[in-house]
């Protein structure tokens, strides 16, 4: 009972907040609506929480219906710019060393906690990497929580404001709700997902699923599509998650810290959108599409926002998975390498 009351307040909070963006057309409201209200509602004290495993829900449920999205000419589309998500995600990890430098310096903090506090990756993953090196945990797990908020509310609604919605559509490979096809897929797609745990992948459960749907989808397995009321559903379940991570203690405890997060993040989204233009001049892929495939946000968050907003659902997904598998596998060796290259080359003192 202690877990699932604060569980069932965040829920209610939650929902109320979605009903109410949603009724007055807000961008993406069942996912930033929760978001805001459940963060808002424990930094004011309230004992709300998320929905255990509830994260893990949404990401399961977001990750079948983009994997949907991968039809044979998708798929195809997609394979030819395999240069582009690489060039992409290794300009991630440039702007997170960049920003990371940035932010050691605004935000008083050492260098190490700055360098995972800002590599675009997991809240978990990147505490997880940076406590091996030395990093405060709780600082690093608090500016990845920033940086999710700040982009997923400011890109969602700069793109509302410029009229973007839709204008990069793609359609899913099922257009119809076959209950029985569903079932089936959300089994697959689920059994990955827990498999993928196990084995203590990051972010298992929408890579989990996308690694059972895609390749059905481009086998041209005619399955089902996913319903609205499933979608929003998943968005609620992320946005409690993303929003249970703010409490009072930390914005009373560290404001200077705090307010440099913010300023790395601006500079992060504005380097990215720059490079996002660069890159639709000389590709032809859609700005907008672009731009969401380069933000400095998460798997889920940004690729439900490219499925919402329809820009590009196949491509900003494609990014993502390629950004996090690259960051996940190059920031831990990368980091070392380059604290050893820095401690041989800093100065020795005096030999007694």
């Amino acid at each position: 009972m202690r877990t699932l009351i604060p569980a069932a307040g965040g829920l209610a909070v939650g929902l109320a907040a979605a009903l109410t963006c949603d009724a007055i057309h807000t961008p993406l409201p069942w996912m930033i609506g929760p978001l805001l209200a459940v963060a808002a509602t424990r930094v004011a004290g309230w004992p709300v929480n998320a929905l255990p495993g509830g994260r893990q829900a949404a990401q399961w449920i977001i990750g079948t219906a983009l994997g949907l999205y991968f039809s044979p000419q998708v798929a195809q589309r997609v394979g030819g710019f395999v240069w582009l998500l690489l060039l992409g995600a290794i300009f991630a990890i440039v702007v997170g060393y960049v920003c990371g430098y940035i932010l050691s310096i605004l935000g008083g903090t050492d260098r190490t906690t700055a360098v995972f506090a800002s590599v675009p990756g997991g809240a978990a993953e990147m505490s997880v990497l940076g406590e091996r090196f030395g990093a405060r945990v709780d600082q690093v797990a608090a500016a990845q929580s920033f940086r999710i908020l700040l982009v997923v509310v400011t890109i969602p609604s700069l793109f509302a404001t410029l009229g973007l919605h839709g204008a990069d559509p793609f359609l899913g490979a099922s257009t119809e709700v076959h209950w029985a096809a569903l079932a089936a897929l959300l089994a697959a797609t689920g059994a990955a997902g827990l498999l993928l745990a196990r084995l203590n992948v990051p972010n298992a459960f929408i890579l989990g699923a996308l690694v059972a749907a895609v390749p059905l989808t481009i086998a041209g397995v005619n399955t089902s599509a996913m319903p609205r009321w499933m979608l929003n559903g998943a968005q609620l379940l992320l946005g409690c998650a993303l929003g249970a991570r703010f409490n009072r203690s930390f914005l009373a405890r560290a404001p200077r810290f705090v307010g440099a997060v913010v300023v790395t993040v601006a500079i992060a989204m504005g380097i990215s959108v720059l490079f996002a233009l660069l890159m639709a001049r000389l590709t032809g892929i859609h700005p907008a599409t672009l731009v969401l495939a380069t933000a400095p946000g998460g798997i889920a968050e940004m690729a439900v926002t490219a499925k919402v907003l329809d820009l590009g659902v196949p491509m900003v997904t494609s990014f993502h998975v390629t950004r996090v598998m690259l960051l996940l596998t190059c920031t831990g060796p990368l980091f070392a390498w380059l604290r050893h290259h820095r401690r041989r080359r800093a100065p020795r003192g005096p030999v007694a």
